[in-house]
């Protein structure tokens, strides 16, 4: 058997707003919506990943980690200080700064939308 990876499928009590989001602060490209007038699905690349972000107004309320399901989201950079501190400019807030995990890893923490904890990685 060969598996491939498709996608990634989030709930969102604002599936609009939360690919506002990863729109404006990773350069996703929205590749569709469903939905009128409400929308009820966003559907993004995101670095290659196909993203859904799904309605879901009565949703519980967000896990906080260390929560059990999905834990992060990872994402590469080639310059960790350098795209910290830019979004930090724009008004990012980091739940765990610039960590030198072990040499050769440097990783900071920031949280999405809906508790979505997101990992900006730089590897060398």
């Amino acid at each position: 058997m060969t598996f491939r990876f498709e996608h990634l499928h989030l709930r969102s009590s604002d599936a609009a707003a939360a690919a506002t989001f990863y729109v404006d602060t990773f350069g996703a490209r929205e590749i569709g919506r469903e939905g009128s007038p409400t929308v009820t699905r966003m559907i993004l690349d995101l670095c290659g990943i196909t993203l859904f972000i799904e309605h879901a107004p009565d949703a519980n309320p967000p896990a906080k980690p260390l929560n059990r399901g999905i834990e992060h989201i990872g994402l590469v950079v080639d310059d960790l200080t350098a795209t910290v501190s830019a979004m930090k400019q724009q008004g990012i807030v980091f739940a765990i700064d610039i960590t030198n995990v072990r040499p050769g890893l440097r990783t900071a923490f920031l949280d999405g939308p809906d508790g979505v904890r997101i990992e900006l990685l730089q590897r060398s």
